[in-house]
């Protein structure tokens, strides 16, 4: 069966957006060797708010937002853009930019069990064994992954990457639910705004200025492609995708999202290849494609 042009386009929207977003945790962690996570994200939103300015000038896109969708589009900013990079930002201080990539992908586990939990879906037997699997897999990574012998220890910034993707599975769903009338391009730039207007106030805080001083032409190198890429292409783009596709089908990308950021992260940080990540993180992801019905002996 053929897929439809828009579907086609859609899914080169997701994967793009999933490229970009793995490759943000590698940027990200160069920067905060010069800059807090609060400084970082207001000068990353500030470039994304302009770029997407620009985008909406160009092609003429109305800025008007009926008053009934504030609450909605301020929601969004919340859990989409700040609370969740915020979160990201914090955990990349003590953990590797790889295992990050390799967590995120544990996100449509937590759709999985917030549907079971609030929507009254059926747990089945297939479902069990891949949020096993899955756990097995974050239980690795935080572990064996991270150098340490497995204990009952866990680094806060595992921690809060793990809630990270329970924010973004509330995110996308919400996103798909409340589906709001208006070009993804605007909903982007709404919502990246909002995520300025909530971390300006720490970066006045933390003399945000003094250490935009010490950046260094690699720093603003990395500030620029999230920015750009990651703060405004890669939301406008994912949001493009869940136009056409549900949001089920457009989180199958996020199983790219880690090799992007293994690849960058050897590459620009060089962080050594940790086999113990790499299994774990095969886990994760063979558990998600378990719980999503992807393998067909699963779903009979």
């Amino acid at each position: 069966m053929s897929l439809s042009p828009l579907k086609v386009s859609a899914s080169l929207y997701a994967l793009m957006s999933i490229t970009f977003w793995g490759v943000s945790f590698v940027s990200t962690k160069a920067v905060l060797e010069k800059m807090d996570p609060f400084s970082l994200l207001v000068v990353r939103f500030s470039i994304g708010i302009v770029f997407l300015f620009l985008i909406i000038l160009l092609f003429k896109y109305p800025l008007r937002i009926p008053i009934k969708y504030l609450p909605h589009l301020l929601i969004l900013g919340i859990l989409g853009v700040f609370v969740h990079q915020v979160i990201q930002a914090t955990a990349l201080l003590t953990i590797h930019a790889s295992d990050a990539g390799w967590l995120i992908s544990f996100s449509p586990i937590f759709t999985v069990i917030l549907s079971f939990l609030f929507l009254q879906e059926k747990l089945t037997a297939g479902k069990v064994i891949g949020i096993t699997a899955a756990v097995s897999g974050v239980i690795m990574i935080t572990t064996l992954g991270s150098g340490r012998t497995l204990g009952f220890t866990l680094s806060i910034g595992y921690v809060l990457m793990i809630l990270s993707t329970l924010n973004w599975a509330v995110y996308s769903v919400l996103l798909k639910k409340l589906a709001i009338p208006m070009p993804s391009v605007v909903i982007t730039f709404y919502m990246s705004l909002v995520g300025f207007c909530m971390t300006l106030p720490f970066f006045i805080r933390n003399k945000g200025l003094m250490q935009l001083a010490s950046l260094e032409a690699e720093h603003w190198a990395h500030l620029l492609f999230l920015g750009i890429f990651v703060s405004a292409i890669a939301y406008w783009y994912w949001a493009k995708a869940l136009e056409v596709m549900q949001a089920s089908k457009v989180s199958v990308f996020l199983y790219f999202e880690p090799l992007a950021t293994l690849i960058s992260a050897m590459i620009l940080l060089h962080e050594k290849f940790i086999a113990a990540s790499l299994i774990g993180g095969c886990l994760i992801i063979a558990g998600v494609i378990i719980v999503q019905g992807k393998i067909p002996f699963i779903k009979k």
